[in-house]
This record gives structure tokens, C-alpha cells and sequence, in this order.
């Protein structure tokens, strides 16, 4: 079973996995653990990540980048509109009013949702983790910005489940980062002690965001967070933007903005510049070759007058941190440590202000870039039966308040209260009671939509039906229970009738001052007030048991009541519907199959071309001596083949390419294989005559009685005799023959061959002289450890036969 994190960023991503006991971040097909969040759609396939950013010059129109912001947003969202006109591709509306994106794709223009263009770039992570960790992945947990609301997080986990993932939980930037860092942290508070207080900076591409956290040992606690959504890298560079549009307009009397690829080009440069003005306070250059025109542009700025110019945007860092403060009523000298991660964390200018602001030295214990993919990978650790985890729990904070509203049946007005304040603990659950003989909806909304960052406050509508009165017409007792879940999206949960039945036989009901009271609250605005009872979510089971710990009534009569399950009714913001989802799944399946087709065709062409090149150098270098004149052509097939290949062979299909390589390797193999043929065979000519060397010596040794050999016999050893005197002919008649044979000819002899006798040879000698041992004249001193004779000892010889038949 797998366990992978997804940090899923504006700019980049990452990937982390649980292996080898620890957690570990890991590379790309281009060993690069930074995985460029970008998407480039051609009139074959896709590409995505690194071979995307690529074409972001070249194929500016239809490579799409940033879309992370446009989860779960109208088209006609101000934040959408406003953003549109920064943009190099095209934004389009959904048949269901939500944002897509307007590419060329397959020579044709599509529509994709903002879920599909997420599932991609999801699709390339999983493909990353799969790749490292040799094993298919489903489980995993993915990171979202803590400012994200309701129908934001529905979108991404929209995206997941197109993917092909599982999403165990979405989890905040932050809280991830406070995970990584607690989990592996010895010397925190007992759980009755005061705990450990730690800030935590997130200063992202696109968004800044902050969070206190209280530490106890196995336990992380979110006190509360706050944020600038408006606020991060990429503003920074748009200042850097416009002051350099503003000084080619004047200086070269070029309008940058008219031109997509020379605005791509410029935010590119801009982004290295300021990334060196972060490490350097001197005067740095931005110069671009051919901007524009054919016009080369230059330019100069320190960092002085960079800050200078982002005066305003530095002006708001510190709101969010004094925001957070009031909410948490905490005082800077309780707080223990502030850790700093994010990209745009490492401008000297907004470190400065933080630290300033907390009065003390930040903390960079994290990596600034992968911490976040790691505490996901941890979480997803946690939550997986496959590891076992130090013991950590996390509890979470809701970041908006969150209202329920309803229609009063006493006097048909609106009512609402507030279920979930700012900063409430989550996940969490409350169960509601209303008092209804019909059914009835809930309308889950924001209820504070100045600190919003999101245009509709309205989350939901929730119906609850098949409510009906009691059999006595009063009105019935129904139960809803509302809740956050792990990845802090609201929903009704369940609800239910509470059914009053008739008290058991022999008794009869008494009456009760109830249903008095009953009619009192039916009778005022407080009808459908709420009973909210907090409980934690995993004590949702005993709520009955809490409700009835209460003194008996003296001599009342028992009343059953039971309880019915009741349908609901969800009419979320923007919600996917389940047909477009499958729809979107199955398109996703059709693209990827699409793109393996055109990798395959590739590589099919690369093998064309990589062959090409190879024989071509070859011919003019190792195999030159080993063409014939009669295959001379090859060389002028190589040639027409390379012009094919950029004219008529640019866009074949795979099957022509391979055909195209077969011919290639008829006319190419056979110099090939004089080739290795002339380098194999002395190397085997060299060993077959040593053999024969060895065993003429054995033989030439028992001819002379040497006592080594004289309990051989005679008549087995004149077969050795005979065998290596024919193998010696064959042998000189085959090297004379191949001396009369051109290097361009094919070889009289070949090295298989050779290598087959000597086979033979070896064979038929040692069968020989272990059968002679076995009835030689002295049995008995076969026994005789037989060891190397020094005359037989020589280098050149692979092994002595004395030593060869002692081993036998």
C-alpha cells in the first residue's frame, strides 16, 4: 500500500513518499524533485511539468499555468475577470457557469474545467511516486491553502478523483508543515503541561499565509490562522513587470503587453532577477536577446529600489501577523520559535519585517520547499493501516465562521444562527433539533463575507425530507447533525425523525408537561431553535446516553420512541455533478491512452533517427574496413533516410518508423557482425589453441612416462591424441582460409564456431582421461592428489592439466 503526499503549489509541486522507514521526497524523470506546475496541450498530446514549462515561450497560448486559483470560482467571479487580462492563454466559460480554460488540443479548440487541468497535472505526480516507489498508488494526501473555502476544496478533491486517487484528506499548508516538524520532536510538553506555542510563516507563489500551533507530546493542536491571499511571489514579480514594461516603452519604444511570448519571456527574467536581488544588494542587469522585433533589451535594479517599489505590498505583511495574535490573545513572549517556509520567504525584505515583528530570529529548521509535501506524506502515514506511526494527533481550526439558516415555521421568517465560530476546532460534528411536521431546508452559508476571499458566501442547501407529524398531529422531533469533515468542508451529515410510539401493553401513557412546552416553543420564534450539543465526532454515538443522564420522573409512564433515518438533499456551490465527473474520468483515461500512443510513435522515431546518427559515425570510423563496395549505398541510405526524417518521415505513423528501422538494420547488421566477428575471433582462435597446447602437453607428458601420467591408458590416451591432432587441422585450415578473406567479406569462420569446438575439444578430453584413471594400469595411485607441475605452470595456460585431471 502506498503513502504519498502531494504538495500541489501555484508555481511548482512535489512529491513525497513513506519508505525505508523514513519519509523521502523524490525526483522526476529529470531528477528534479521540483515538478513545474504547468500543462501544455500540442495537436498530439500533452505535456506536463517540466517538458510543459519548456514550451511556455514557444507554445504560449496553449501552456496554462496558475490555474490553482480558479477552483471552485464562476467565470463571472470579479477575482476571474480581473485576473483574465494578465493572462497569455484564454479562460472560457463551462456549460455550468464555472471557469475553464480554451486550448488548441488535437488540432481542435477545448474547453477544460479547472478539475481536469488539476487531475492532469495530479495524474504526473502519481506517475513521479509510482516510478519511485515501483508499486501503482491510489492513497494520498493533498495540500491546499488554509484560506481555501468549501466549493475550492470540493474542486480539488473533484480533480483527485479524476486522477484515479484516493484523497485521504486535504490538509492545510500550514498544519502540514507543523506536522513535519513536531512529529520528530523529543523534547516536547508532556500533555499536562503548558504546551509549546510555534508560529508558522507560509509565503508562497501566490499566497501568504499564517497559523499558530500549540505542541503537547503526540499532539498538534491549530490555535488559529490567518492570511493575505493577495499576497506572494508572483505580486513581486508583476511590480518588477511593470517597471520594466514602463522603461522598454520609453528606452525602445516597444509595448511588451502586445506581445504574449515577450511578456512570458519578461516574467521569466523578472523571477531570476529578483531571486538574485534576494542574495545580492548591488546593481544587477536583466538583459533579453531578440525581445521584441529583433530588438535586444537591457535594463539595471538593485534591491534598494525594489523595495522601494513593493513599499505597499510590504506594507501587508504584518496584518495577518497582528491578526493572529488578537485571535489567539497570545503575547510575543509566549511564543517559542516562528519557522518560516514558502519561496517568496527567502525575500530579505519580508524576513526582516517578520522577525522585526515577533522580536526575535526566525527559524528555517524546514526545508523552505519540500516541507509541506512531507508533512502530507506523514499524514497520509498516519492514516494508513500499511505503517506504523508514532502516535500524533492533529486537530484543526474552521477558518471562516459558518451560519445555518432556515425558515421559521411559527411565523414564516428567517432564522439562523451560528454553528461553527471562527477557529472551531475541526474535524467536528453537532447535532441539531428542529421541531417540523414537514420537510424543511438549511441554507449553510459564511457569515462573514468581509474577510472572505471569495465573491458567494453561500455554501449549500440542504432539504430534509420525508418529514412528517407526529400520529397525534403535533409536530415531530428531528435531529440533524452537521459537520466539518477531515478536509474541512461542511455538510449535513445525517438526519433523523424521532418517532413516538405507544408505551408497552398494561400501561398507559401519563401525561406529561412536555408537549406544554412543546407548544411553547412552537409557538414563539424559537420553534426551530437549535439544540446544539458540541460533542467531538467520534462521541456522536453516545448522544442519546448524554441526553438521558437525567434524574428519573417520579411514577411517569414509559414512552418509546425509535428513530428513522431521513433522506437529504445536497445543493452545493458549484459542486460537480456525478455524470460530468464520470464524463471528465473517462476523458482523462482517453487522453493519457492518447499520450502513450504518441510517446511510443516518438520513440519509434527517436530509434529511426538515434540509429542514423550511430551507423553514420561508425561508417567513417570502427566499421569503415568492414564495408564492402556492393553495400557502399548504406551510407547514402543513412543519408536519404536523415532527409526523410525532417521532410516526409516529420509526423508518421509508429508502425512506418519501425519498418524504416528494419530496412536500415538489413543493409547495416551484416557490417555490424564482420565487425564483432573480427574482434570476437582471435579471442577465440587464441583460447582453442591453448586448450590444444594443454592437452598436446598431457599427451606428450605420458609418451615421455611421466610418472604424473604413466597409470593412464594407453589406448584412451592415443584418442586424445588423435582428437587434438584433427581439432590442431581444422584449426590452421580454417585460420588460412580466413587470412585470404577481406576485413569487408563475410568470415570464412566464425567466432561461434570456434567457441563450439573448443567446446568439443575440452569435452572429449577430460571424458577421455577420467575413463583412462579409471582403468589405468595403477588404480590405485589414482587416488594421488595430483598437484601442478612446474613445467606445466605457465601464464598462458588457463589451468595446469595435472590440475584440471585432480579436480576430475
Amino acid at each position: 500500500m502506498s503513502v504519498v503526499g502531494f504538495d500541489v503549489g501555484f508555481q511548482s509541486c512535489y512529491v513525497a513518499v513513506a519508505r525505508a522507514g523514513g519519509i523521502e521526497t523524490v525526483a522526476n524523470e529529470y531528477s528534479d524533485r521540483c515538478t513545474p506546475s504547468f500543462v501544455s496541450f500540442g495537436p498530439r498530446n500533452r505535456s506536463i511539468g517540466a517538458a510543459a514549462k519548456s514550451q511556455v515561450v514557444t507554445n504560449c497560448k496553449n501552456t496554462v499555468q496558475g490555474f490553482k486559483r480558479f477552483h471552485g470560482r464562476a467565470f463571472s467571479d470579479p477575482y476571474v475577470q480581473a485576473a483574465k487580462s494578465s493572462l497569455v492563454f484564454d479562460l472560457a466559460q463551462m456549460p455550468t457557469g464555472t471557469t475553464g480554460i480554451k486550448v488548441m488540443y488535437m488540432e481542435e479548440e477545448k474547453v477544460f474545467s479547472i478539475e481536469q487541468v488539476t487531475a492532469m497535472l495530479l495524474n504526473k505526480l502519481k506517475e513521479t511516486a509510482e516510478a519511485a516507489l515501483k508499486k501503482p498508488v491510489a492513497d494520498c494526501v493533498i495540500s491546499v491553502p488554509s484560506f481555501f473555502t468549501d466549493a475550492e476544496r470540493r474542486s480539488v478533491m473533484d480533480a483527485a478523483q479524476i486522477a484515479g486517487l484516493n484523497c485521504l484528506r486535504l490538509m492545510n499548508d500550514t498544519t502540514a508543515v507543523a506536522l513535519a516538524y513536531g512529529i520528530y520532536k523529543q523534547d516536547l510538553p508532556a500533555p499536562e503541561e503548558k504546551p509549546r506555542t510555534v508560529v508558522f510563516v507560509d509565503v508562497g507563489h501566490a499566497g501568504y499565509q499564517v497559523s499558530v500551533c500549540a505542541f503537547n507530546k503526540g499532539k498538534l493542536k491549530v490555535l488559529g490562522s490567518a492570511f493575505d491571499p493577495e499576497l506572494g511571489g508572483k505580486d513581486f514579480d508583476e511590480v518588477l513587470v511593470k517597471y520594466f514594461c514602463e522603461e522598454f516603452a520609453q528606452k525602445y519604444k516597444l509595448d511588451v503587453r502586445s506581445k504574449p511570448r515577450a511578456l512570458v519571456r519578461l516574467y521569466q527574467e523578472c523571477e531570476k532577477l529578483k531571486k538574485l536581488m534576494s542574495a545580492n544588494s548591488s546593481d544587477l542587469p536583466l538583459n533579453i536577446e531578440c525581445f521584441m522585433n529583433d530588438i535586444d533589451v537591457s535594463g539595471t535594479l538593485n534591491r534598494g529600489k525594489f523595495e522601494e517599489f513593493c513599499a505597499e505590498l510590504l506594507a501587508k505583511v504584518e496584518a495577518p501577523l497582528r491578526s493572529i495574535m488578537e485571535q489567539t490573545r497570545l503575547k510575543k513572549e509566549d511564543i517559542y520559535a516562528v519557522e518560516i517556509m514558502g519561496g517568496a520567504s527567502r525575500t530579505p525584505a519580508i524576513k526582516d519585517r517578520i522577525s522585526k515583528f515577533f522580536g526575535k530570529e526566525l527559524s528555517t529548521t524546514l526545508n523552505a520547499d519540500e516541507a509541506v509535501a512531507r508533512g502530507c506524506a506523514l499524514q497520509c502515514a498516519i492514516l494508513s493501516p500499511a505503517f506504523k506511526v508514532r502516535e500524533f494527533s492533529i486537530t484543526e481550526v474552521v477558518p471562516y465562521p459558518i451560519s445555518l439558516k432556515w425558515t421559521s415555521a411559527a411565523d414564516e421568517g428567517i432564522s439562523d444562527c451560528e454553528v461553527f465560530p471562527k477557529n472551531h476546532a475541526a474535524p467536528f460534528s453537532k447535532v441539531l433539533t428542529f421541531y417540523r411536521r414537514e420537510p424543511f431546508s438549511l441554507e449553510a452559508y459564511y457569515n462573514n463575507s468581509k474577510e472572505l476571499p471569495y465573491p458567494d458566501p453561500t455554501i449549500g442547501q440542504f432539504t430534509i425530507q420525508k418529514v412528517v407529524p407526529q400520529p397525534s398531529g403535533e409536530s415531530s422531533k428531528v435531529k440533524v447533525k452537521v459537520r466539518v469533515n477531515v478536509h474541512g468542508v461542511f455538510s449535513v451529515s445525517n438526519a433523523s425523525l424521532v418517532e413516538v410510539v405507544k408505551s408497552a401493553e398494561g400501561e398507559e401513557p401519563m401525561e406529561m408537561d412536555t408537549p406544554a412546552k412543546e407548544d411553547e416553543v412552537k409557538s414563539s420564534l424559537l420553534m426551530a431553535f437549535l439544540m446544539v450539543l458540541s460533542i467531538p465526532s467520534h462521541q456522536g454515538i453516545h448522544l442519546e446516553e448524554k441526553k438521558n443522564e437525567q434524574p428519573p420522573q417520579a411514577k411517569k409512564a414509559k414512552v418509546k420512541t425509535k428513530t428513522v433515518d431521513l433522506p437529504i438533499e445536497n445543493s452545493l456551490n458549484w459542486q460537480l455533478a456525478g455524470e460530468a465527473l464520470n464524463l471528465f474520468m473517462e476523458n482523462e483515461g482517453k487522453m493519457i491512452m492518447q499520450d502513450k500512443l504518441e510517446k511510443e510513435r516518438n520513440d519509434a522515431k527517436n530509434y529511426v533517427e538515434e540509429y542514423v546518427y550511430e551507423m553514420r559515425d561508425k561508417l567513417h570510423g570502427v566499421l569503415e574496413n568492414f564495408v564492402s563496395e556492393a553495400v557502399n549505398s548504406f551510407s547514402l541510405k543513412l543519408e536519404d533516410t536523415e532527409n526523410w526524417l525532417y521532410e516526409e518521415g516529420e509526423d508518421q505513423q509508429k508502425q512506418v518508423y519501425i519498418d524504416k528501422l528494419v530496412e536500415l538494420k538489413k543493409l547495416g547488421e551484416p557490417i555490424q557482425k564482420r565487425y564483432t566477428e573480427a574482434e570476437e575471433r582471435p579471442k577465440a582462435l587464441d583460447e582453442l589453441g591453448r586448450q590444444i597446447q594443454q592437452y598436446t602437453k598431457v599427451v606428450e607428458a605420458y609418451k615421455a612416462k611421466d610418472e604424473l601420467y604413466d597409470h593412464l591408458d594407453e589406448l584412451e590416451m592415443m584418442k586424445v591424441d588423435k582428437q587434438v591432432n584433427e581439432t590442431m587441422t581444422w584449426m590452421n585450415n580454417k585460420m588460412n582460409l580466413q587470412s585470404k578473406q577481406g576485413l569487408s567479406q563475410d568470415p570464412v569462420v566464425k567466432a561461434q564456431e570456434i567457441q563450439a569446438k573448443t567446446k568439443v575439444q575440452t569435452s572429449f578430453s577430460i571424458l577421455v582421461i577420467r575413463m583412462a584413471q579409471n582403468h589405468g594400469k595403477h588404480p590405485g595411485r589414482n587416488a594421488t592428489p595430483m598437484r601442478a607441475a612446474p613445467c606445466y605452470s605457465t601464464k598462458r595456460f588457463t589451468s595446469s592439466p595435472a590440475l584440471l585431471i585432480d579436480t576430475l
